[in-house]
């Protein structure tokens, strides 16, 4: 039954592990198939062309699982391909942006919001196309962080050599008056506990994985794609194209999982495609 296929989710690395973690918690029943594009990590500095192409490789892969949705949980990828792939696949798609600009806009009381995001997701300006489509008189303040999703990749979430880069990097942001800080990048939320202790209490620190969770919910309940048996042990698949061993850890710690099997696939120049996931 199409009700009991997984849900796809995709990121060109370990952040979107940030949003399979709320997934879990808030649908304990649903199996999810993942895919990091460790190897070729980070997509922020990359062009358009290649993020479209990179990303459509991982989509293309997932369809042959044959998933029954897609979250792209990697806020680059949202802003270069999320609009196409609504159009072109048959199958109920959600990005990361939206989500985290609706939590902002619910967090902020002075209607000043600060983004923080790769280079290639503020370049794109999608955010604050966003935020201001919604509310008109939010000012928002936008900055590329570029060396904080290697600090991820590498493991290294706290500690005072993260703490100094981190500081470094939040600098700009923390000197206008904002009052929520959008974490625009699915990597960061692992980096949010030395975030929040470097912007401070009077600054919300706004992660898109627990509203992502929400609209996936309401989405999978509208298109009567919920599933509401019995499955007790939901068995999860993670992907990824790079380091096994990295990957793993990081899945265990984040996810809380011992038994997590990463499995290592290459997925350069390939296109495959499941012709009935199209429209």
């Amino acid at each position: 039954m199409f009700v009991e296929r997984p849900i796809g989710v995709i990121d060109s690395g370990v952040g979107g592990l940030t949003v399979v973690s709320e997934l879990i918690r808030q649908l304990p029943k649903e199996e999810i198939i993942y895919i990091g594009d460790t190897a070729r990590c980070p997509y922020g500095p990359r062009p358009e062309m290649e993020v479209r192409k990179f990303t459509w490789e991982m989509i293309d892969y997932l369809l042959l699982h044959e998933i029954k949705m897609l979250v792209i949980a990697c806020n680059t990828a949202t802003a270069v391909v999320l609009e196409e792939a609504k159009e072109k696949l048959s199958i109920p798609v959600i990005g990361v942006i939206h989500p985290g600009t609706i939590a902002a806009l619910k967090a902020t009381k002075s209607d000043h919001v600060g983004v923080i995001g790769t280079e290639g997701t503020i370049n794109s300006g999608a955010y604050y196309r966003e935020l201001t489509m919604i509310n008109t008189d939010v000012k928002v303040e936008s900055l590329a962080c570029p060396q904080l999703v290697p600090l991820v990749e590498r493991g290294m979430f706290s500690g005072s050599e993260a703490e100094a880069i981190i500081k470094q990097s939040l600098e700009p942001i923390l000197k206008t008056s904002i009052d929520s800080l959008i974490l625009g990048c699915t990597h960061y939320p692992l980096l949010a506990p030395v975030i929040q202790k470097i912007a401070g209490e009077s600054v919300e620190i706004i992660c898109s994985g627990d509203e992502t969770a929400r609209e996936v919910s309401a989405l999978l309940y509208h298109a009567n794609l919920l599933y509401t048996g019995e499955r007790p042990d939901p068995s999860h698949i993670f992907y990824s194209t790079g380091s096994q061993d990295m990957f793993q850890q990081i899945a265990r710690d984040w996810l809380s999982i011992k038994d997590i099997d990463v499995k290592r696939i290459n997925l350069q120049g390939q296109r495959i495609s499941k012709k009935k996931f199209y429209n």
